[in-house]
C-alpha cells in the first residue's frame, strides 16, 4: 500500500477585496469586518502518495498558484488543513529570490533559510551554478535577470537541496527547450527516488508526458481528480468547448465564477 505524503482537507483561501485604504481600515476596526470576500480556493480536498507526480490544471484564475503556495507553506489556508510529510520546495519563476542580491548571494541566503550550514553550502554551490548555467550573471543582481534566468536559478537551487516534495509552478514555461529538457530529466530522477511532485503547467503535453495523476481546478474548486488518462481527455474537451463559446457566453461563464468566488451562497 502506498504511503501518503500530502493530505489536503477542505482547504479554502479567502482574500478581502477593498476599494481603497478606508475600507481596509474599516475591516480592521469593525467586529464583523468589511470588504468583499474573494475565495481563491474553496473546500479543496485530495491526497497524494510518495512517488506521485500530480499535474495541476485549470484556466487562469482557477487557484493553481494559490494552491502551490499553500502546499509549499508559503501562505497559510484561511480554513482547512494541509499535512506535508517531509521538506517541501517551491519552484516558481521568482520563488524566494531577492532582486537586490546577486545570484551567488541568493544561493547562500536560500540555503541558509533551508537550514544548511556554511560548509554544506560551499559544497553545493558549484553544482547549483553548473545546473543554472547562466554564466557571468551569477555575480550580477537578480534584478538584471530575464524571467528565464530567474527560473533557471530558482530551479537549480530547489532541485540541488533535494526536497521530499517538489512543487513546480510554471517554472518551465520560460527559457529554452534545452533547459526544460534538463529539468524534466532531473524530475524523472526525483520521481524514481520516490519523491512527490506537483507540476503546474499550461502545457497539456508536458502534463501528459510527465505526470501520472491530474488535479483539475475550476475557479477555486476541485472539478476532478484522477489518473492523467482519465482527466486529460475531459479537460481537453472542456477547453475546446470553452474556446467555442461566444464572447457573450464566455462573459456569462466568468461572471458566474466570480459570483461563486465572492462567497455568494457560502455559509460564513
Amino acid at each position: 500500500m502506498s504511503e501518503l505524503s500530502v493530505i489536503v482537507e477542505n482547504v479554502s483561501k479567502c482574500y478581502k477585496m477593498y476599494n481603497g485604504q478606508k475600507e481596509k481600515i474599516l475591516d480592521l476596526v469593525l467586529p464583523k469586518g468589511y470588504g468583499e470576500n474573494f475565495y481563491a480556493l474553496r473546500n479543496v480536498s485530495f491526497t497524494a502518495n510518495k512517488g506521485d507526480v500530480v499535474g495541476i490544471l485549470g484556466v487562469n484564475g482557477s487557484g493553481k498558484s494559490t494552491l502551490s503556495n499553500i502546499i509549499s507553506g508559503v501562505i497559510p489556508p484561511t480554513s482547512g488543513t494541509i499535512e506535508a510529510k517531509g521538506e517541501t520546495s517551491l519552484i516558481a519563476i521568482q520563488s524566494g529570490l531577492d532582486n537586490e542580491l546577486t545570484g551567488r548571494e541568493n544561493i547562500e541566503l536560500k540555503c541558509l533559510m533551508l537550514g544548511f550550514k556554511k560548509r554544506e553550502i560551499i559544497k553545493l554551490e558549484p553544482e547549483i551554478i553548473e545546473f543554472a548555467d547562466i554564466g557571468k550573471f551569477i555575480d550580477q543582481p537578480v534584478k538584471k535577470y530575464s524571467s528565464g534566468m530567474k527560473s533557471r536559478l530558482g530551479f537549480a537551487i530547489s532541485v540541488t537541496v533535494n526536497p521530499d516534495i517538489l512543487v513546480i509552478d510554471e517554472a518551465l514555461s520560460v527559457g529554452d527547450q534545452t533547459f526544460a529538457d534538463k529539468c524534466l530529466k532531473k524530475m524523472h530522477e526525483f520521481k524514481e527516488a520516490g519523491k512527490t511532485i506537483f507540476f503546474i503547467s499550461h502545457s497539456i503535453g508536458q502534463v501528459k508526458n510527465f505526470c501520472e495523476k491530474a488535479l483539475w481546478l475550476e475557479y477555486g474548486e476541485v472539478r476532478d481528480y484522477g489518473t492523467v488518462e482519465e482527466i486529460i481527455p475531459k479537460y481537453e474537451t472542456f477547453i475546446k468547448e470553452f474556446k467555442a463559446l461566444s464572447d457573450k457566453e464566455k462573459k456569462a461563464y466568468k461572471a458566474e465564477a466570480v459570483r461563486k468566488q465572492s462567497g455568494v451562497g457560502i455559509l460564513q
